[in-house]
């Protein structure tokens, strides 16, 4: 295996290094400050303060009050109680509003809670540039049944980004709560729940380069909001047992690392004058190659490439060969051999489907890095179509 210094990593959907200062700042807690946040004691006190600085600076960052932070062991767990509480507390209403082209966290959670006979599901198809279709959307808020909409900020696979205004302002205008998975986007665009108008949003560390294992919840003042795990008074009752005192600390050095680097702008268009060169070169140099998804509205960092009748997983393997990383759209459901059920959603091509590979960029990654897989990719693509079958 070569080392991660010869790495070339453009899959920083899945995750993102992280900062040299986060892990500066976490170390102390890690070693010298281990007291319990809830002991009442100076020694456990100094972890308290400790994790209540970090809400602020998380709380800051997306332009939320503090208390409306609430600290989970991730992004995943974050969207099950949000949207378990706002369902639960919605009852009678069942149904639960989203999109064909989610993150398997709502997806497989919203399967799960229709399988239970807990909800009943209505997933807004998009169009093929993976932009939602409002007015399925207002279909589907027309008769006052809806218990909750939820609908990620921005797409983890292609880095479209959904309306998240428009569609709370009609979430207001239905009285429906609209919780958003800003997952992706907290970090790497300019997130302000408030202005926004969300009245609940997910997140997790690791996608901004924090550490993994430590996500959260935003939920407006005046949201309910009924714990997934008891037992403890932590987190306003919100989210029982001990805090993890030194990843809530680095995700809160991640945060005010995250709004130095979208106050500055120019991180934000290096990272896309990056993007854009890798998606420049590849369309030129390979032939039949494509972007899924929209090319306007999307994230900085983000470009999906189809490349027609070749396998994702094969096109990944000899990458990987060669120390490129990146991903067959989501970590999460890597491993299939079927094309990724966003893709399918957005009717994009067989052909182009089965070989889409998604490049994520990040604030660490280096136009060498680019270079590097300019110079690896082509010769991928043309020793597979060198052994493909007649007629493939």
């Amino acid at each position: 295996h070569p080392s991660a210094m010869d790495l070339c990593y453009l899959d920083n959907n899945a995750t993102t290094k992280p900062a040299p200062e986060v892990v500066a700042a976490m170390l102390p807690y890690l070693t010298e400050w281990y007291g319990n946040p809830s002991s009442a004691h100076r020694f456990g006190q100094r972890s308290r303060q400790a994790v209540d600085e970090a809400r602020g600076q998380v709380a800051a960052l997306i332009g939320a009050a503090e208390a409306e932070v609430t600290f989970t062991g991730g992004g995943t767990e974050a969207v099950n109680a949000v949207v378990r509480s706002l369902l639960a507390v919605r009852a009678p209403r069942r149904r639960i509003v989203t999109s064909t082209v989610e993150h398997s966290a709502t997806r497989e959670l919203c399967a799960a809670l229709a399988r239970d006979k807990l909800a009943d599901v209505v997933a807004v198809p998009v169009d093929r540039g993976g932009t939602l279709d409002f007015d399925a959307l207002r279909a589907a808020l027309a008769d006052d049944a809806a218990a909750l909409v939820t609908l990620l900020w921005a797409n983890n696979e292609t880095g479209v980004l959904f309306p998240v205004a428009e569609v709370a302002a009609l979430c207001r205008e239905k009285r429906v709560p609209f919780h958003c998975d800003g997952t992706q986007a907290v970090g790497k665009i300019p997130v302000d729940v408030r202005a926004a108008g969300v009245d609940a949003m997910s997140f997790a560390s690791h996608k901004f380069h924090g550490p993994k294992g430590v996500g959260g919840f935003y939920a407006r003042r005046g949201v309910r909001v009924r714990p997934l795990i008891v037992g403890g008074p932590q987190e306003q009752g919100r989210r029982g047992g001990t805090e993890n005192v030194p990843g809530i600390v680095g995700m809160g050095a991640a945060a005010d690392l995250a709004a130095a680097a979208l106050a500055d702008r120019a991180t934000t268009a290096r990272v896309t004058g990056l993007r854009d060169r890798l998606e420049r070169s590849i369309l030129s140099t390979i032939d039949g190659s494509a972007v899924n998804g929209s090319p306007e509205h999307r994230l900085p960092n983000t470009t999906n490439v189809g490349f027609p009748r070749l396998e994702a997983e094969a096109i990944l393997l000899l990458l990987s060969e060669q120390g490129v990383c990146a991903s067959a759209g989501a970590a999460c459901s890597s491993g299939s051999l079927e094309p990724s059920h966003v893709l399918r959603a957005m009717a994009v091509d067989e052909k182009l489907a089965h070989g889409a590979i998604r490049f994520s960029l990040g604030r660490y990654t280096t136009d060498a890095e680019v270079d590097r897989a300019l110079a690896v990719l082509p010769g991928v693509i043309g020793r597979l179509r060198a052994v493909l079958p007649v007629g493939g």
